[in-house]
């Protein structure tokens, strides 16, 4: 642990220029992190005083490959970003939690009462209880500690502040109370149960798996309780691109209905196979039946069973290709899955407003502006949400330009994938 004020003045100085480097990829955001940190510092200060402490991060989290594919047991794509959350932190001889986040007031929980409770569902301190809960069942310790936390993970992007924000608080506990032990996967298990018991919301575990183990994943969800989790040493930054991510500014009101449909017509595909997901139904399966199957569940359910299909075999190849290094067979792949998304599983733009699509202009803008120095997709759930792009670094600007010009400033934020999960920094 260090002291506060020794912190800062080392902040200054220069002192953690190198691990700051290394940690947020990109040498330009080396001056904002510094600042961001001795903020964070001096607000901890400000709520609690000066004192020992220590400083975690988590990440937030993109989908690379797999969309719509984990809640059919599928395999997915995931990297880690240099967008994250952190934590100064120290621990405390009382049995109680103090967190004060950015922009809020300070929520304060005792250990001795960390039940699920109904009235608190979908609330900051459930999610902070589940992951007491969840780490003392594994038969972890837990303790007190105080913490200031910021964040600049986008909210309602696609990149998972939430599993950053569990993982952070697992990180957290991983490292005052049990020597750092608790392993990235069983931190990103920890997160998933207090979203799913505790803050009521039924989550896969990608987002969890990616914010924690850091870097990008390959996970393999046909065994959910066991998933198969492959770490890729690939560096896109080495390889001269950016990851990009827009926000179109789409609205979300009434699409719940869309989103509802895409895994209710995956399983009704399923269903007619006598299985519960469509992980169990081969190719060779659907192609056969696939007569009768449209008349059953419906031309669209097919073409999303058949859009599954594919970026399931996708996402097997795009790891491969990363592994290999063949950063332009992996960029045709990212390719061939958004064209899937758009033409057969049509999560681009809902049909109940077809005068409305911002995913779509996105789309067309960046195949416009990018032709042959980039690739884009749709990023996670689709209809009125973000999209994604790599980005050849030296048009990365103007690309960024562009993409604000028509949606508002601000819209278009270049990433970095980090190497790091969850991390104590210093």
């Amino acid at each position: 642990m260090t002291n506060t004020t020794a912190i800062i003045n080392q902040l200054e100085k220069g002192e953690y220029d190198t691990c700051l480097r290394e940690l947020y990829v990109d040498e330009e955001k080396t001056a904002g992190q510094k600042a961001r940190y001795q903020q964070g510092i001096q607000s901890y200060v400000d709520y609690f005083g000066e004192g020992e402490v220590e400083i975690y991060s988590a990440p937030g989290r993109s989908e690379i490959g797999g969309n719509h594919t984990d809640h059919q047991h599928g395999e997915v794509l995931a990297a880690s970003i240099n967008n994250d959350a952190i934590a100064i932190v120290k621990p405390l001889g009382e049995p109680a939690v103090k967190i004060v986040s950015e922009g809020y007031d300070m929520i304060t929980l005792s250990l001795d009462n960390i039940t699920m409770k109904e009235e608190e569902r979908e609330s900051t301190p459930a999610l902070i209880k589940g992951v007491l809960a969840g780490v003392k069942q594994r038969g972890y310790k837990i303790g007190g500690f105080q913490a200031y936390i910021t964040s600049d993970v986008l909210i309602g992007a696609g990149l998972s502040s939430s599993a950053a924000y569990e993982t952070l608080l697992g990180t957290i506990l991983s490292g005052l109370y049990n020597d750092g032990k608790i392993s990235p996967i069983e931190i990103a298990r920890i997160g998933q149960y207090a979203e799913n018991v505790y803050f009521g919301k039924p989550c896969g575990l990608m987002d969890q798996m990616a914010c924690s183990v850091g870097n990008l994943v390959h996970i393999d969800f046909a065994k959910p309780d066991e998933p198969k989790v492959r770490k890729i040493d690939f560096d896109f930054n080495k390889a001269g691109y950016s990851l990009c991510i827009t926000d179109t500014k789409g609205s979300h009101a009434d699409l719940t209905a869309d989103y509802a449909a895409i895994p209710e017509e995956m399983k009704a595909v399923a269903d007619f196979f006598g299985k519960k997901v469509l992980v169990e139904v081969s190719r060779e399966q659907l192609l056969d039946q696939i007569v009768k199957v449209r008349a059953v569940a419906g031309d669209r359910a097919v073409l999303r069973a058949l859009h599954f299909i594919c970026e399931n075999e996708r996402v097997q190849k795009e790891a491969e290709a990363l592994r290999q290094g063949k950063v332009s067979e992996f960029f045709d792949l990212v390719k061939a899955s958004g064209d899937s998304s758009f033409k057969y599983l049509q999560n681009v733009y809902s049909n109940q407003d077809v005068g409305h699509q911002n995913v779509s202009i996105a789309l067309a803008l960046s195949d416009m502006v990018l032709e042959e120095k980039g690739v884009s997709r749709v990023h996670g759930g689709g209809f009125a949400g973000t999209v994604q792009a790599f980005v050849k670094n030296e048009i990365v600007a103007g690309y960024q330009k562009k993409m604000d010009n028509v949606f508002g400033k601000g819209s278009c934020r270049v990433l970095k994938i980090r190497k790091y999960g969850g991390i104590k920094v210093f």
